[in-house]
């Protein structure tokens, strides 16, 4: 999804009907004590024709749940399972969170409303179904700053303060509370693949394969691909190439998910769901973001490694509709597809212009070294470098005879780097949880979407919209 979205009208699609009978279950929402608009995405609200409501109509809207307009009559809690730290759990699904809408932006792509924070579901166990605002606030930095960066990101659509005291153990508590609506492409997860295996629901499986299909349009399997006719063989190779994507986006973000389980993995290949995510103070592969992720499985550095190892699991779900080798065919396309997105996506927030694999290839390892050396951290060496500019040693000669792409913006000049580092979400966060000023934080909104317009649009893959 581009972060310079054009304006369209409001137009609704429940597509989700199709396949509702076996995915979701009704739900009601949570009633609040409170309704206190703090941030509203003025990008996007545009890009699905909500950009005329008002803040009363948004607040009831998103924050009370009233329908929007011949859209969905009642919230969704989507069904699935998924493995969690690599460990298969049945007992998950949307368990604070719902689908309360469909529509269609100006490119004609459905895009869904899905909460966090809106109460409980049937899949909610013994939690209370609430988001700390701290929860949200990290979630709208996490995900303008992705999206500046060119990662394909859900975006932070609505954050409402809902006035709860909320208590968790990983923040001081009581805290406060809010109900955060984001807009994504969709959000069929791998791990929703994977209960309907687990259920032998072999017929529904198909069905949701026709249904991704349909609905997620990619690029068709390879000329040689076997299998290439089965739907879901051509599911398998659009879902490897879209989150081979996503792990190269990661990685030249300097960007730490945390909480890479297969249920947290979208067959659009978009990124979502953010919890204890880090950006990286240095170039480090084994730095992690979560304190629970005490073996290091979704370190920086071992991100392709567990993406790619939740392909396998996906696989694994299709197999009650075809034969395992066209599946793992598919699956072995990951490396290659990861190393040409790495190249295509580094050398664009390098900026300069690709020449070849394996030249490119040698930039990055040059980079890399680059980093590791002087103690830079993505951010920084990215900013320095623009262009190809202060290349010394190893990086100026692995860059010989690359051609600098336009670095004009205003932004290149001003001498430092816009980044997301712990310290400094923790001062926005402090200002808003001490003194109720939310200044800092919007004027951060303001200076990263400054970054994203001087980066310009990231590339995209061959074949893809």
């Amino acid at each position: 999804m581009r972060h310079d979205p054009q304006p369209a009208e409001y137009t609704p699609d429940t597509r989700i009907d199709e396949v509702a009978d076996f995915l979701a279950d009704p739900v009601a929402p949570a009633q609040f004590p409170k309704h206190e608009l703090r941030f509203r995405n003025d990008l996007w609200d545009t890009a699905v024709g909500l950009d005329n409501l008002s803040d009363a109509d948004w607040l009831h809207h998103f924050g009370k749940f009233e329908a929007l307009p011949d859209n969905l009559p009642r919230p969704l809690a989507l069904r699935y399972h998924g493995h969690q730290f690599r460990t298969y759990n049945p007992e998950i699904g949307d368990g604070r969170g719902f689908l309360f809408a469909q529509m269609r932006d100006g490119q004609g792509r459905l895009l869904d409303l899905g909460t966090k924070g809106s109460g409980t579901t049937p899949y909610s166990r013994t939690a209370d179904g609430r988001l700390t605002l701290k929860g949200g606030v990290r979630e709208i930095l996490a995900t303008e700053m992705l999206e500046a960066l060119g990662v394909n990101t859900s975006k932070t659509f609505s954050i409402i303060e809902t006035g709860e005291s909320l208590v968790r153990g990983d923040e001081p508590s009581p805290t406060r509370s809010a109900v955060m609506v984001r807009l994504s492409h969709g959000h069929i997860r791998v791990g929703s693949f994977q209960r309907l295996m687990a259920f032998e629901e072999h017929e529904n499986l198909a069905r949701l394969v026709d249904y991704c299909l349909a609905t997620y349009p990619g690029p068709p399997a390879p000329d040689d691909a076997p299998g290439r006719d089965q739907p879901a063989v051509q599911l398998m190779h659009q879902v490897t190439e879209r989150l081979a994507d996503l792990a190269a986006s990661y990685m030249v973000a300097g960007f730490v998910h945390g909480v890479l389980n297969t249920d947290n993995m979208n067959i659009t290949g978009e990124s979502f769901d953010y919890g204890p995510w880090r950006w990286l103070p240095q170039w480090d592969p084994t730095f992690t973001a979560a304190y629970f992720d005490h073996n290091g499985l979704y370190a920086f550095g071992r991100q392709p490694e567990a993406i790619r190892w939740n392909l396998g699991q996906f696989a694994i779900a299709l197999r009650p509709l075809v034969e395992a080798e066209p599946l793992v065919a598919a699956l072995e396309r990951f490396g290659l597809l990861y190393h040409q997105a790495m190249a295509r996506r580094f050398l664009w927030r390098l900026g300069v212009a690709e020449r070849g694999l394996e030249s490119d290839v040698k930039v990055i390892a040059a980079a890399e070294t680059t980093m590791r050396e002087g103690k830079l951290g993505p951010d920084a060496f990215f900013y320095r470098h623009r262009g190809g500019r202060n290349a010394e040693g190893q990086l100026a000669e692995a860059l010989e005879g690359y051609e600098a792409r336009d670095s004009a913006h205003d932004y290149w000049g001003e001498g430092a780097c816009e980044s997301m580092l712990i310290d400094e979400v923790e001062s926005l966060w402090s200002a808003i949880d001490e003194r109720d000023d939310w200044a800092p934080l919007y004027d951060k909104i303001a200076r990263i979407r400054r970054m994203g317009e001087a980066l310009g649009e990231a590339p995209v893959a061959p074949g893809h919209a």
